[in-house]
């Protein structure tokens, strides 16, 4: 019974404990037997504490034994970004310039609550450096390899997290998003994750995305992202941009269904170029809508390809955040990020307040889009998953990842909620994402929309077996 622990969802471990037919410490060993078989092949995670992980289990063992639980998650399986601070753990953001040998005496405040409410945290998971690009590789950790062909990318920059909920390392996973880093590895690797709002889940120290960084869950179902995000979204002081607390449970009116919202179904945003494996099954996801009650129209937004707005108001915060580096260590880093930060140093001050003007004005034409639709459906990504190691998937045509996701970062820049859920897979056996999107504020809607979508298509996660020969395989070369 212990090894399929693993393969348990949140709600399910937590079901065991209560009726005591398995433990935390049960759980937790299955998970840390599972992160040693899998880990060198697909290197999701930058930084294991079995010792630490298993005493927490323990402790969370007998808090259900005397049948007092110290919170909503207690001794489930976690995961954390290592971009997140964590007490007792370094925090490297990817980067060898980050020094491992300092106190790390706080904790974040998403990572707070987690722990207040009895979480195990089992480890930390790659990233690229400093979360930049949505692919995840990086020079301190290397290459983060997709569970449905180690060939290719999970995407990033939450790629290692993403990796680690679909492949049993955890069933919960603390992610981020400032461009897609949440959704784009759960549409490539086949999980489930949310976007909040912004401000929904307190984010603390602020990084160089300021106003479009959320902080969201990554799991394999959607009542795991709800349970968890009823943990993350508690207060904080020291979020001052974070959302009044909103009491309760996020899984209260989960089961709502679709019947009656008013949907808008978009295949390319009305300028992108889309796969046609991608765009066949997506169309299929918002036919499904449909017959579960909804209306679905086809309607775009009406907005162009803003991944140069984008690009504006984001490189000159990598820009900003890199300036404490000089050219020595420079040449230490992922040459991208250096070429990213280079061209954001050079942006011109009336350029970053008119994309800010900008910016405004698509949260407005977003606003009004959602006084007609209560939702709108996209791709998450235009792509099926493509080589690992690179961060486009055609050189010849594309320089940056921005090029590559334009379905994304919009709704980071106008800080609406977003979810990618899996819709189905190409014939060549990779999944795709559909993204649900939702007017601000909206989260209990999409999250709605999500488990009635996943309810008509449920979730399938890579085949167990084949990776545990693959772990094998690893260890022994």
């Amino acid at each position: 019974m212990d090894a399929d622990l693993a393969n348990l969802t949140a709600g399910e471990l937590l079901d065991r404990y209560r009726r005591r037919h398995a433990s935390p410490v049960d759980a937790t060993a299955a998970v840390l037997k599972r992160i040693e078989t899998l880990n060198v092949a697909f290197n999701a995670f930058r930084l294991v504490d079995p010792e630490r992980a298993l005493a927490a289990a323990r402790d969370s063992e007998r808090r259900w034994m005397k049948g007092t639980p110290l919170g909503l998650v207690d001794g489930v399986p976690t995961s954390i970004k290592d971009v997140f601070l964590t007490k007792g753990w370094s925090t490297l953001w990817g980067s060898r310039l980050v020094s491992p040998d300092q106190p790390w005496t706080e904790d974040a405040p998403a990572v707070a609550r987690l722990k207040e409410h009895g979480a195990v945290l089992v480890g930390k998971t790659t990233t690229p450096e400093f979360h930049w690009k949505i692919v995840t590789d990086s020079p301190l950790t290397g290459i983060t390899r997709n569970p449905w062909n180690p060939a290719l990318t999970p995407g990033g920059s939450c790629g290692g997290a993403a990796v680690a909920v679909a492949t049993g390392m955890g069933p919960l996973a603390l992610g981020t998003d400032g461009g897609g880093s949440i959704r784009v590895p759960c549409s490539f690797t086949g999980v489930f994750g949310l976007k909040p709002s912004f401000g929904r889940v307190p984010l603390w120290p602020p990084g160089a995305f300021g106003t479009m960084a959320h902080v969201g869950p990554m799991t394999r179902s959607v009542v795991d992202a709800a349970l968890m995000l009823s943990v993350i979204a508690g207060p904080d002081a020291r979020d001052w941009h974070a959302l009044p607390h909103e009491p309760g449970d996020w899984r209260d009116g989960i089961e709502g269904g679709v019947k009656g919202l008013r949907v808008a179904f978009t295949p390319d945003l009305g300028f992108a170029e889309v796969d046609p494996e991608v765009a066949s099954l997506v169309a299929k996801a918002a036919e499904t809508f449909g017959a579960l009650g909804a209306a679905v129209e086809e309607a775009a937004p009406g907005f162009p390809d803003i991944h140069a707005m984008f690009e504006t108001l984001a490189f000159p915060a990598i820009a900003h955040e890199l300036r404490r580096f000089d050219a020595a260590q420079r040449r230490l880093m992922d040459p991208g990020l250096v070429a990213v930060a280079e061209i954001g140093a050079r942006v011109p001050l009336d350029d970053y307040l008119a994309a800010n003007r900008a910016r405004d004005d698509l949260g407005i034409r977003m606003q009004r889009f959602h006084e007609t639709y209560d939702l709108l459906l996209t791709p998450t990504v235009p792509i099926p998953p493509f080589a690992a190691g690179h961060d486009v998937p055609d050189a010849s045509r594309q320089t940056r990842w921005t090029e590559w996701s334009p379905f994304s970062y919009p709704f980071n820049l106008t800080k609406q909620p977003a979810a990618s859920i899996p819709c189905g897979f190409t014939k060549a056996g990779l999944p795709v994402g559909l993204q649900i999107v939702g007017p601000l504020y909206g989260d209990r809607l999409v999250l709605r929309a999500s488990r009635a979508f996943e309810k008509a298509c449920p979730i399938r996660l890579p085949p167990i077996d084949s990776l545990v020969d693959a772990g094998a395989s690893s260890r022994r070369s």
